[in-house]
């Protein structure tokens, strides 16, 4: 019996993989409200992608999934946080304009390149702001395990992996030998 790589079931799921032109692009972002229309429909392609994913693969730390994962290089991404009963973000336009100087270095994944996971370091705490569908800015500020998963989706809309960001010198894991699947995000209080 052949067992399927992490990656491959990704990209069964229609998730694009690792080399793929347009997850090392940045994406444009939305003429809002002008193209109203078009960032729904992204923002449900998204949503449609996600719930197929979470159906065979469960995200103890939450999850997010960026409009160049499912081949579309426009600026809009989604999150689940780690709470099933928290509200989805949708992230469109988004930009990350105050970062906390306190950072933190924890693992993480990417539906783009599944097989491994990467120890990355992120601000405890960023300002995003986004684009409302009517064309207004909206500001909002992420912590802790919100702020990464939140931090890696902006990075996909600017065509940067996570491995951008991982120290010089620190290479990804095989996903086989990452022994915290299934496990939250700590942080110290």
């Amino acid at each position: 019996m052949t067992t399927v790589r992490p990656s491959e079931q990704m990209r069964d799921l229609g998730v694009v993989q690792h080399g793929a032109p347009v997850l090392a692009e940045a994406t444009r972002p939305f003429n809002l409200p002008g193209e109203k229309d078009t960032a729904e429909h992204t923002v449900e392609s998204l949503f449609a992608s996600m719930e197929r994913i979470t159906r065979v693969h469960p995200f103890a730390k939450g999850m997010g999934i960026a409009a160049p994962q499912i081949g579309i290089g426009r600026a809009a991404a989604v999150v689940q946080p780690a709470d099933p009963a928290a509200a989805s973000i949708i992230l469109i336009n988004p930009r990350v304009t105050a970062r906390s100087e306190a950072t933190d270095e924890q693992y993480e994944g990417c539906l783009s390149f599944f097989d491994v996971r990467g120890m990355v370091p992120r601000p405890l705490k960023i300002t995003v702001v986004t684009t409302a569908l009517d064309g207004t800015d909206v500001t909002t500020v992420y912590e802790r395990g919100l702020a990464r998963l939140v931090a890696h989706e902006i990075d996909h809309l600017d065509g940067l992996p996570y491995t951008a960001r991982m120290r010089p010198g620190v290479e990804p894991i095989p996903v086989e030998e990452y022994r915290q699947t299934g496990r939250a995000w700590t942080y110290e209080q």
